[in-house]
């Protein structure tokens, strides 16, 4: 078995929405489904631009996907050879996951088509496709190549005022509805033989049309470039993105490709995990490190990443705190500049926060839930609908889920620990942990009848229980943000002239004595019998089991949160909650009571979310419970191997690819099975291999340095290289 490479057989329409996410190529600026280079909307084909996003009407804003510039539909005697019209006597997909190739073989009987094609991760505006036809008998065949503008949207359309430039190097370009952010993209290709072509304008886009008589034996290849740019890049798109084919066709599509595998070697030198003793688990790690690391912004050192990669629109293209809890691990310890992009994007949208903190009447920041540019929120109250009414329910995403201010301060501090870099804290993120606990100083509920403080009307990762009253992960979230800013003193002790400035320019003198009493002044969690309680009250809900609960749905696209939701009135939880906090703050923790909680959590939890199981395999692995962490494990890295997770919230689509989840299945194998921490500037490690890993191998970097982490059943080792 082949580690780096998925294969699938066949080709069915009911599995392209799957199939186009778990196929995908992406180089952080764009995203291309895996599909057909024939594929018309209806098996969702899509070029999504990273942060670039639309509203048309009263729809969702999501992202814009651009004209698709790698279109391709050959036709032979006046039959479309098309997966979508004509069945295929067989038909190969491939990816490449060390290099992000797909592939595809495809035999119609008269004609064989095999392309290979990339999106560049040395040039991140381009894209590139050699397309090979081998034909089997004789006929007038037809190829369109050009640029299609008949975009699969979900919330669209966001393209408008097409202009078509039908030159040799093809171009289209457009304007978004909302902001006016002009798109282009440009198309070259290069063909052997030559064949006869004419260009024209159509309904569904700009093509080249090549018609030629062909014969048993005879062969096309072409090689197909596209370029997309965007206002946000350049005064001049267009000009740009011409100049970008211009180019490629000088360079060529070999030297393209060697460039761009040049360009992952890097990315694997730096991050790769070798697993030994399980060829399939190899293989999934491999696809969970391929997904994340193809949707890094490395072009851009100021953005972060969607919930759902750049696989689509789903999730509204927005950034979730899924960035800091779920992706951020993995590149703070294997590319460090990941990170930096990751939390800049954080540090540039602290207005947006402010923004909607002031909002809601609080100060300092309350982070979007959905963060679009410029941090603004892309959640509406209304982010479900109703199955059987069809109408819209009110959800609390938007303004109860306040731990996401905290989870960005602790994303931040963690940075300074694992890499010893002062520089974001300096470069604003020091002010970003300030502003989130003084919006927690003005969040929290004090009470005249007693000392303690507490934080009602929240929700906790656990999205199923609104409005809670002292959510344990929040309120830890919380201290951990204001002890954040208080250890900032600490922190700038050699600067301290700086540091009386930063407080003094943000209007902070008031608020600095404020920090240690409300630390003091936030309640323990409750306990029973060693078991923290999720939130005030929870224990009081019905107890029963997570079967009867499922069995009460009546369609199975039913949303099981809030007030009418099946789980809302029992102990039912949607994903870790409790055992997320125990993950990320392992030092608080005893064996023993991660022990309890895990025992009384897990069967409670429906695991109805990518980001839940990973956590409860870094508990598992903790407390010995190794053949759960590798059931775990394995949910959470095959995700986009097997095309799993939920597909709809009722009735909205969430399908895509699971950036957290592959986040997770790093932790896992690093921070859970390797047992890696960071300790008083140290790196150790306590591994909890299973049985079914004979060895681990991967690299680290840390404060600054270099090192390879080697762990067998024997136990492991950290070198510096």
């Amino acid at each position: 078995m082949n580690t780096w490479i998925l294969e699938k057989e066949g080709f069915s329409p009911a599995d392209a929405a799957a199939d186009g996410n778990r196929f995908l190529c992406a180089n952080g600026y764009l995203g291309l489904r895996g599909v057909p280079e024939e594929a018309g909307p209806a098996l969702f084909p899509a070029v999504t631009l990273a942060g670039v996003y639309d509203q048309f009407e009263e729809k969702w804003r999501e992202p814009v996907n651009a004209p698709h510039g790698l279109r391709l539909q050959l036709t032979m005697n006046g039959r479309a050879l098309s997966l979508e019209e004509t069945a295929p006597l067989r038909h190969k997909t491939m990816l490449d996951y060390r290099y992000g190739i797909y592939h595809r073989d495809t035999d119609f009987g008269p004609a064989r088509i095999l392309s290979s094609r990339f999106t560049s991760l040395a040039d991140p505006h381009l894209m590139a496709d050699q397309y090979r036809v081998e034909f089997q008998k004789s006929g007038l065949v037809s190829l369109r190549v050009g640029i299609s503008t008949d975009i699969w949207d979900i919330n669209g359309p966001h393209l408008f005022g097409f202009r078509h430039h039908a030159e040799e190097i093809l171009l289209t370009e457009a304007t978004t509805g909302q902001k006016g952010i002009r798109v282009a993209v440009a198309q070259g290709m290069e063909i052997s033989p030559r064949v006869e072509e004419s260009i024209s304008v159509e309904p569904d886009g700009l093509y080249r049309t090549l018609v030629a008589e062909v014969f048993p034996g005879d062969i096309w290849t072409l090689s197909v470039y596209a370029s997309v740019y965007t206002s946000l890049d350049h005064p001049s798109p267009a000009a740009q993105a011409r100049a970008s084919i211009q180019r490629a066709m000088r360079v060529g599509y070999l030297e393209l490709l060697q460039a761009h595998q040049a360009a992952w070697d890097q990315v694997w030198q730096a991050s790769e995990i070798q697993l030994e003793g399980d060829e399939a688990a190899a293989q999934a790690l491999h696809a969970s490190q391929y997904h994340l690391n193809c949707i890094a912004p490395r072009h851009a050192g100021n953005m972060s990443i969607p919930a759902r990669g750049l696989s689509g629109q789903t999730y509204k293209g927005a950034i979730f705190w899924d960035s800091e809890m779920f992706f951020f691990p993995m590149f703070v310890y294997t590319q460090p500049e990941v990170a930096q992009s990751l939390l800049r994007y954080r540090i540039e949208t602290l207005p947006g926060a402010r923004k909607k903190a002031a909002e809601y009447g609080y100060r300092g920041a309350f982070y979007a839930w959905e963060s679009q540019e410029g941090g603004e929120e892309g959640c509406t109250n209304f982010n479900v609908v109703d199955v059987f009414t069809h109408r819209p329910v009110r959800t609390y995403f938007r303004d109860k889920q306040i731990h996401i201010s905290g989870d960005i301060a602790y994303a931040l501090r963690s940075y300074y620990d694992i890499t010893g870099d002062r520089s974001l804290l300096e470069e604003g993120g020091a002010e970003v942990i300030l502003e989130c606990a003084r919006f927690y100083l003005s969040r929290a509920s004090l009470h005249a009848d007693r000392e303690e403080a507490d934080f009602a009307d929240v929700i906790g990762p656990d999205e199923y229980h609104e409005r809670v009253t002292n959510n344990a992960y929040t309120n830890q979230i919380i201290l951990h943000c204001l002890q954040s800013a208080l250890a900032l003193a600490d922190i700038f002790a050699d600067r301290p002239a700086w540091f009386q400035g930063l407080l003094l320019q943000i209007k902070y003198e008031k608020d600095w004595p404020l920090l240690e009493n409300i630390c003091r002044r936030l309640p323990a969690p409750r306990e029973r019998e060693g078991v923290i309680e999720q939130f005030d009250g929870y224990f009081a809900l019905e107890d029963c089991t997570l079967e009867e609960v499922r069995s009460r749905l009546r369609d199975p696209r039913e949303y099981w949160g809030g007030d009418h939701g099946v789980a809302g009135v029992t102990q039912i939880i949607k994903q870790a909650d409790v055992i997320a906090m125990m993950a990320l703050f392992p030092g608080l923790y005893t064996d023993a009571q991660v022990a309890a909680n895990w025992a009384y959590y897990e069967p409670r939890t429906e695991h109805g979310s990518s980001l839940s199981a990973c956590m409860y395999a870094l508990a598992a692995c903790r407390v010995g419970r190794l053949e759960e962490a590798w059931q775990l494990f394995q949910k959470t890295a095959e995700i986009d191997v097997l095309g799993g997770g939920k597909q709809w919230a009722g009735e909205i689509y969430i399908g895509g690819t699971h950036p957290a989840s592959n986040g997770g299945a790093w932790m896992i194998a690093a921070l859970g099975f390797a047992g890696l921490r960071m300790r008083g500037g140290q790196l150790t490690l306590q591994p909890h291999l299973p049985s079914q890993v004979k060895r681990l191998s991967f690299p680290v970097t840390a404060a600054g340095r270099r090192y390879r982490v080697e762990v067998t059943q024997e136990g492991g080792t950290i070198t510096e290289i």
